[in-house]
């Protein structure tokens, strides 16, 4: 019988695939593992064979398989079962979840390669560019397209591509690219005929003419430990062996040329090896003791536990107990943060206690290290505990046992772009009751879901109420921005108090945190004279002023422009800023400080994992005097000298049209308020705003989250939001605005005719272009009661619907469930 597979692609195409297996690799394909799979006319991709079995497809001839990558599945039963789970809640498809859960360097696909044609004759002159692309494949005749794109400096090869495919100068080859390399080194052995110990004393003779090739056996014979009745010596690597000796590479080859010595390659991991050390636990606190009881017996009843601690009360000394509670019993942990800036600080304190059986897993780190990771968890050497951010979740576990979500109210655990766009804290959840696992919610201010489950005893509830040590919550002194600019006594964005705290604090060896949600120069530029703004021209938006690179930035699209010497639209040459971000602060605070040690924490001062790391030592290290930064400085840092915390603007958080930014701004502010005092001092945060009579501004300095969440709750009663209602957006996108308008009419009116009033729109989002495309946006609220199973299949089938009309051919639509 012949044998076939299903597979998924990593390709946004709903349902799976089947192909024929050839004869010689009926034994090899198994459930879980990877193979090569030609698909559409020219190209390959990795698919992942989900079932083997005999029934051939009825509608469509099956291609044969091309290889199969793995001798055991890469893809566990039950991580299949959970991205089936992904897929049919968030509404995307299997494909978009294997894109999203596998490191690169496990999905091979092809990158067209251009050879060549040695045969070919120009009857008369090439084009300047095709001539080039010619020349470039003379000195190497086989280049994949991105090479050749460098090489040449064309930005746009693909015509000239197509006109020399056309005139046979070239052609083009499939071929798969294997983007994963494993790290090897070479290592050095005695050859089978110099085992013998005599043998060997006799070489010692023999080479006596020789003093540097006899060093260089001498010290292979030490470092490895080698005798003759010892059968398996010390693996000794050339490098070792040469660094050790000084010897030069022609002294070792002369010995592999006498078959003295032989050369072998090992693959080593990238991964840290070897033993650490490790501490024990530090113990609890009383209310730290009382907190993990408790948490351990809501365990017995309930699969989900909230803890809600205060900033400071020492959350992760509980879970690192916790964790290694659940390691002794033999489990895995999943430790998930929403930041990669925590996992740097957090890593320490884990190593410390858990030593190799951490792994680290995060989107910083070079995709080898990711696929070593993901080979390891299917081991039997695999990871006790796994710290990571929303990725994690995606990772081989085998027998986990807790997950711990730090900071579970982070809106940066929703994935936004591309699909699945899943939140990370539900989607753990969910993982780990498929593994009949406990999940602890940890943070100092829960989002309103969470709380709401927590108070009507879905979820168990533990609160910790006072800072470890007895340290004191921040005192928070709100100033009127207003005011003072009326009666103009602000200096730059900071009130007199503000500067004269710095000052107090500077002046103590203290440190200072400065908190703007804005990155860049100045928010945006205005012509004075007649009004005029700089826009992008992909998006609706304003550019965004970066002083450090000198250029304007479009923040959605990431398309830079030059600074305008004069306004285009009047010629008048005074360009004023308008609003301020964290590079103008940190501008005005080193005129102001100019002897301070100033350091600036956004996006742009933190690409890579290193950068993150040297920010957070330096100001550990008290090498930095301020740090200035958008809300990667309210994550659960820990700082021991910081005094005073700067909010430079409250209202720039309230004015968002979102049902969500109360809470947010609520959350933010205590969060970054929580940096301040620490060790034994109460902390200072000056909190500047225009609007000091806001109940929510009472709220935060009264740190009192229960009357945020009575007032946020009743609203939300009130106008259909969650927790009462399930949201889903819907996001139509069209290079044409009519078209657009036409799709988006049409599908609002066929989901009111399956949901009735429980749609709203189609309405233009506040930015309503983004990369040329223009949106419109209709969102669904499903009350808690309805079968979200229902709800799910008619939504799937109206988007079928609409991306099937002739009309809407290049239309994208998708839906986003659960919106942050």
């Amino acid at each position: 019988m012949k044998k076939y597979v299903d597979v998924i692609v990593p390709l946004p195409v709903a349902g799976q695939y089947t192909y024929s297996v050839p004869a010689d690799l009926e034994d090899k394909v198994k459930a879980g593992c990877r193979i090569v799979v030609p698909f559409g006319s020219k190209k390959f991709y990795t698919a992942i064979v989900t079932s083997v079995h005999q029934n051939a497809p009825e509608t469509y001839e099956t291609k044969d398989l091309v290889e199969v990558l793995d001798t055991s599945p890469v893809l566990l039963k039950r991580q299949y079962d959970f991205w089936k789970w992904l897929a049919d809640y968030y509404l995307c498809t299997l494909g978009d979840v294997y894109k999203a859960a596998l490191p690169s360097g496990m999905k091979l696909e092809s990158e067209t390669l251009v050879v060549s044609n040695p045969e070919f004759e120009a009857d008369k002159p090439l084009p300047e560019k095709e001539q080039r692309i010619l020349d470039l494949l003379s000195d190497d005749s086989e280049q994949c397209i991105t090479q050749l794109e460098k090489a040449s400096g064309i930005k746009n090869l693909l015509p000239v591509i197509k006109s020399l495919l056309e005139k046979e100068a070239i052609r083009v080859k499939e071929e798969l690219k294997r983007s994963y390399k494993p790290r090897v080194e070479v290592r050095v052995r005695l050859t089978e005929g110099m085992q013998a110990e005599e043998i060997v004393h006799r070489l010692f003779d023999t080479l006596a003419r020789a003093p540097k090739q006899l060093a260089l056996l001498m010290k292979y014979i030490e470092l490895s430990g080698w005798s003759g009745e010892k059968k398996n010596p010390k693996e000794v690597s050339r490098k070792a062996l040469l660094d050790a000796t000084g010897a030069t590479n022609s002294v070792f080859n002369g010995l592999v040329e006498k078959h003295i010595f032989e050369t072998y390659t090992f693959e080593i991991g990238r991964l840290s090896e070897g033993p650490v050390e490790t501490v024990g636990l530090n113990p609890l606190s009383m209310a730290q003791q009382r907190a993990y009881t408790e948490i351990l017996a809501h365990f017995h009843q309930k699969n989900v536990c909230l803890l809600h601690g205060v900033t400071a009360s020492g959350k992760t000394e509980i879970y690192i107990h916790l964790i290694q509670q659940a390691i002794q019993a033999g489990k895995q942990v999943l430790y998930l943060l929403p930041e990669i800036a925590l996992t740097t600080q957090i890593t320490e304190r884990l190593r410390r206690v858990f030593g190799n059986r951490l792994g680290i897993y995060h989107s910083k780190f070079p995709d080898a290290e990711r696929v070593e990771i993901w080979r390891k968890q299917l081991t039997d050497q695999d990871y006790d505990v796994i710290l990571g951010v929303r990725s994690s979740v995606f990772l081989p576990f085998r027998r986990l046992g807790l997950v711990i979500v730090d900071e579970e109210h982070e809106n940066t655990y929703k994935q936004q772009e591309p699909a699945p766009r899943y939140h990370a804290r539900n989607a753990a959840i969910m993982l780990a009751s498929m593994f009949g696992a406990k999940t602890l919610l940890g943070t100092a201010t829960p989002s309103i879901e969470t709380y709401y489950n927590a108070v009507n005893g879905k979820y168990g509830w533990v609160q910790l109420t006072e800072r470890h040590q007895q340290i004191q919550l921040p005192h928070i002194e709100v100033v009127d921005i207003k005011e003072l600019a009326r009666k103009k006594r602000m200096t730059a964005q900071f009130s007199p108090l503000l500067l004269q705290k710095i000052r107090e604090a500077l002046d103590k060896k203290e440190q200072v945190i400065l908190f703007q949600n804005r990155r860049g120069f100045a928010p945006m530029i205005e012509c004075r004279t007649c009004g005029w703004v700089p826009k992008c021209k992909n998006c609706d938006v304003s550019l965004t002023y970066h002083k450090g690179l000198n250029q304007l930035t479009c923040h959605y699209c990431g398309y830079t422009y030059q600074v305008p010497k004069s306004c285009p639209a009047c010629g008048g040459v005074e360009l004023m800023n308008r609003g301020f971000g964290t590079e103008k602060i940190e501008d005005d605070i080193k005129l102001i400080f100019p002897e301070a040690r100033v350091a600036r924490m956004d996006l742009d001062t933190t690409r890579t994992r290193t950068a993150y790391e040297r920010i957070i030592a330096d100001f550990e290290e008290g090498k930095t005097d301020i740090l200035i930064g958008t809300q990667m400085v309210s994550k659960g840092l820990d700082f021991d000298r910081v005094s005073v915390v700067g909010i430079l603007n409250a209202d720039s958080m309230l004015n968002y049209p979102d049902f969500r930014s109360y809470e947010r701004a609520f959350q933010l502010m205590a969060q970054v308020a929580g940096r301040a005092g620490r060790k034994n001092k109460q902390g200072l945060v000056v909190l500047q705003t225009k609007s000091p009579d806001l109940s929510l501004i009472h709220q935060v300095v009264a740190n009192d989250y229960n009357g945020l969440y009575q007032t946020q709750i009743d609203e939300r009663r009130l106008f259909k939001y969650p927790p009462f209602y399930r949201l889903i957006y819907v996001y139509l996108k069209h290079r044409k605005e009519g078209v657009l308008e036409q799709a988006a009419d049409l599908m609002a009116g066929y989901l009111r005719n399956g949901l009735g009033d429980r749609v709203l729109g189609p309405d233009r989002p506040p930015v309503s272009r983004i990369q040329t495309l223009f949106i419109r946006k209709i969102v669904v609220k499903i009350e808690q009661q309805a079968s979200m199973s229902k709800v799910r299949e008619y939504l799937q089938q109206v988007q079928r619907a609409i991306i099937e009309d002739e009309r809407f051919r290049s239309l994208l639509v998708y839906y986003d469930v659960d919106p942050m």
